[in-house]
């Protein structure tokens, strides 16, 4: 597989476009997270930028890689991220605002024992199987994130058709979005399939291989994060283990899988070997968890004056 981009445009040469979401983030911690049918006060509050694309478009151009973002939002969109993504050096020529609707948005709840649920509005990203696909000019590889599987099958079979290299990345979507012939049509238009030990364990399962390994049947290098036990990378014949970075305090694990994968990419394009790319993730993935979105400030942020009584 080639890594660093031959391809070349001439005004934006990207090793890596992240095909996916760019949200609104809505952080808020609980002391416990609420019971059916029952309400807690909220102890902190904050927005920040998110999205699957969006993050690992951050860490990889935060970590050397020449990326960019494909990905559809709203006018709602604040101009603050926008500048900062820019400040950032990620490219978003291909980000396109869809009128009259809003940008995807999570809303992130977490307690005192990092125990967390998520809510998703798809919004402007719910349905795109109609909208136009993203140039590819100048780009050496295309990450799938999460998305409209039927635009993002189009995006796959386009980078095909123009010689150029995909990674597979369904995330949580994998678990309800995507069917198992659309997963199978995913993995044999890519080379690379990323996910954690759950979402390739479904993977697996929706297409009747078994255990996780036999999943390289179906697409050349599968890349596994374990959260505390690392990330191992799966191919025929063989696979590479990188152990999990120390870490002391865990402070949140929002956005860590995603740190993974840029800082994956950062070894990728430099050309290491697996193993080394598999540890500059995992490295990536542990400062996210040791520091709490330490790359990604948030827009607004806010706490109670005082702690809530139970």
């Amino acid at each position: 597989m080639s890594r660093r981009s031959t391809a070349a445009s001439e005004t934006h040469p990207l090793d890596l476009l992240c095909v996916g979401h760019l949200n609104l983030d809505h952080e808020v911690s609980v002391r416990e997270l609420p019971a059916a049918d029952r309400t807690v006060p909220i102890e902190h509050h904050a927005v920040y930028l998110g999205g699957t694309a969006g993050n690992v478009a951050r860490w990889s151009a935060h970590l050397g890689v020449r990326t960019g973002i494909s990905a559809f939002i709203g006018s709602d969109f604040p101009s603050e991220f926008r500048t900062l993504l820019e400040q950032e050096g990620v490219d978003l020529s291909r980000v396109v605002v869809r009128p009259g609707m809003l940008t995807p948005t999570c809303w992130i709840a977490r307690d005192a024992s990092n125990r967390q649920f998520t809510l998703i509005d798809q919004a402007a990203v719910a349905d795109t199987r109609a909208e136009p696909l993203p140039s590819l000019k100048g780009v050496g590889w295309v990450h799938l994130n999460t998305g409209d599987p039927v635009y993002q099958l189009r995006v796959a079979h386009l980078a095909q058709k123009h010689g150029i290299h995909v990674s597979a990345d369904p995330a949580q979507e994998i678990h309800y979005r995507w069917s198992p012939r659309q997963l199978e049509e995913l993995l044999r238009l890519s080379e690379i399939l990323f996910g954690n030990h759950h979402e390739l364990r479904r993977a697996a399962q929706s297409l009747g291989v078994g255990r996780t390994e036999g999943l390289i049947e179906k697409v050349p290098l599968v890349v596994e994060t374990r959260g505390e036990r690392g990330a191992v990378a799966h191919f025929k014949g063989g696979s590479a283990e990188c152990p999990a970075f120390p870490v002391r305090t865990v402070r949140s694990v929002t956005g860590a899988g995603d740190a993974f994968r840029g800082g994956f990419y950062a070894g990728w394009f430099a050309g290491l070997p697996l193993e080394q790319c598999l540890r500059s993730g995992c490295r990536a993935g542990a400062e996210v968890v040791r520091r709490k979105r330490s790359l990604f400030l948030p827009i607004e942020s806010r706490s109670s004056e005082r702690k809530h009584g139970r």
